[in-house]
């Protein structure tokens, strides 16, 4: 019997993916929807514990916003957002190899630039497409694309 595009091999676990936002609404709704991609998903609401699940957990893939307000913002001292965070990422050996997907409500002529040259490998506006953003996690974790579903 044929497995869905997202499944996970026999035997094998699924792709994890951590996102990093200070919306849990945002964290509840990609989560469905990455798991019902097929994908672990673990979530955090700050930079500083998003480098620390990062590391503990090994994701295969972050789901990143930009800005997080003032009061997470500046955790441990630290002025936490998605270019500082990238560059914590890049440097920390467990995931200095980890693919990173921008994702902000936040202006794309200002961001979007500067997120790819800091080491994204795509960049998304707020509100996503989910659709797309789940082909494009297939297409960067080497998993097949999915077909959209049919309309009766």
């Amino acid at each position: 019997m044929p497995t869905s595009p997202a499944s996970p091999a026999a035997g094998s676990s699924p792709k994890k993916i951590l996102v990093v936002d200070d919306s849990l609404v945002i964290l509840k709704v990609l989560g469905i929807k990455l798991k019902s991609a097929g994908y672990a998903v673990i979530t955090a609401t700050d930079g500083a514990s998003g480098i620390s699940l990062a590391r503990q957990e090994r994701p295969d893939l972050v789901l990143l916003d930009i800005s997080f307000p003032p009061d997470v913002a500046h955790g441990g001292g630290v002025r936490w957002d998605a270019f500082t965070i990238i560059a914590w990422l890049k440097r920390t050996e467990e995931v200095t190899n980890v693919p990173i997907i921008v994702i902000t409500a936040g202006d794309p002529a200002k961001f979007k630039d500067r997120a790819l040259a800091a080491g994204a490998v795509a960049f998304f506006q707020k509100p996503l497409d989910h659709d797309q953003l789940i082909s494009t996690i297939h297409q960067i974790l080497g998993g097949p694309t999915p077909t959209a579903p049919q309309s009766a």
